[in-house]
């Protein structure tokens, strides 16, 4: 598949970690980059780097646990920049949710962010983007997708939402000239993962997580899961029979 060239692109969690990184990169190859995340003053640290660099990103300052809102602000950003060609749904949440201690704030938290938050950011201008017959939206999963997770039950099941969604939504675009990828990182390097109390095999720097997930990006994958070591191992979990899975998961607690 050709690589598709963008003039616009909305990537959001780009306050730090993937999303920074994904901004950046897109900025550096001359895509006009909307950067959304709630902390303005990381924002404002990235627009500064990329002014630097010779490459522009827009601060915009959003908390997709509102949905209603990211909603209005991405359609009103597709109206005053002529069209958005790049949706990157990045912006996600990752808390333990151990069930015998589960709390439904936190469930709520990540539901609001990783399920209703992506899906409010992919579906604002979807259908302009089929009417334009062009477009591409990116949803940025996990490989914790593939199965429900020992302590993660939010966590992988909200990310279960959005690869099914994604799933779902390339199947009724196709032949319309919107691309939909989804993408499934391991483990890299960043706030979220620096909280993790257990190893964290075949970690990836942030860097080389950022330029596998932009050229599959540009590439048009319909989906993309990385590093192999991790997705292959998450592979074999994904077919593991029920009895053999819930064993191997309780030995790692």
């Amino acid at each position: 598949m050709a690589e598709m060239n963008y003039r616009t692109a909305l990537i959001t969690g780009a306050s730090s970690g993937l999303g920074r990184g994904l901004a950046l990169w897109f900025a550096r190859r001359g895509v006009k980059v909307y950067a959304a995340a709630r902390r303005r003053e990381n924002l404002e640290a990235l627009a500064n780097e990329a002014r630097a660099a010779g490459a522009t990103v827009d601060p915009i300052e959003l908390d997709v646990a509102n949905a209603d809102t990211t909603l209005a602000r991405i359609r009103e950003l597709d109206d005053s920049c002529g069209g958005l060609d790049l949706i990157v749904a990045n912006a996600g949440a990752g808390i333990e949710t151990n069930a015998r201690r589960i709390k439904w704030e936190v469930v709520k938290q990540l539901i609001d962010v990783n399920v209703t938050g992506a899906a409010a950011t992919l579906c604002a201008v979807l259908p302009r983007m089929v009417e334009r017959k062009r477009g591409h939206v990116v949803g940025v999963a996990s490989l914790a997708a593939y199965r429900g997770l020992g302590r993660n039950a939010a966590y992988s099941a909200s990310k279960a939402y959005l690869s099914t969604f994604m799933e779902s939504l390339r199947v009724d675009l196709k032949g319309t000239g919107v691309r939909v990828s989804c993408i499934y990182p391991g483990f890299v390097k960043s706030e979220m993962t620096a909280q993790n109390k257990f190893p964290m095999p075949f970690l990836l720097e942030t860097e080389e997580a950022v330029e596998m997930m932009g050229k599959a990006i540009l590439r048009g994958e319909a989906e993309y899961a990385f590093p192999w070591q991790t997705a292959g191992a998450m592979g074999l979990l994904k077919w593991m029979p029920n009895a053999l899975f819930d064993a191997t998961m309780r030995k790692m607690r």
